[in-house]
């Protein structure tokens, strides 16, 4: 494993307790925070939403706010600051196997909702999605049934 840890980690991130969760243990993976790249991808803004017409919603506001609220969730769950974050539009799965394949990442970690049968069918995985494009190795983290 330590192979693929001497190059940069990709984090994807969802605001989510078990996109925390992958933080923390990619942390604990890694000899330092800077081999970390976290990132959330986001839907564009669509040209009919009122606020992109008035010119209040931007690409550039959307990714302050979400920083913003990324290093608040860092702060409020001890996760070190100043840690690589981007914010990216587009598809997940894609945009993060791109990253990854830009970067020369040597490992994805992901959190997986466990989505099963038609919600899966429905919504899709974005972990799945990766799994199959990235060019590095994916760990997959998926939520312990025995926390639930």
């Amino acid at each position: 494993m330590n192979k693929y840890l001497n190059k940069s980690v990709i984090v994807p991130w969802d605001f989510s307790e078990m996109s925390i969760a992958a933080l923390k243990s990619t942390l604990e993976m890694v000899d330092s925070p800077d081999k970390i790249v976290v990132v959330h991808v986001t839907p564009y803004p669509t040209t009919s939403d009122p606020a992109v017409i008035w010119g209040t919603l931007t690409e550039e506001s959307v990714t302050k706010n979400l920083r913003k609220s990324f290093d608040e969730a860092c702060r409020a769950h001890d996760l070190p600051e100043g840690l690589l974050f981007k914010a990216v539009f587009g598809d997940p799965g894609s945009e993060i196997a791109d990253l990854a394949k830009e970067s020369d990442a040597g490992l994805v970690v992901i959190s997986s909702h466990g989505r099963s049968g038609l919600t899966r069918m429905l919504l899709g995985s974005v972990a799945e999605r990766v799994v199959r494009l990235s060019p590095c190795p994916v760990l997959v983290l998926r939520k312990d049934e025995s926390e639930a």
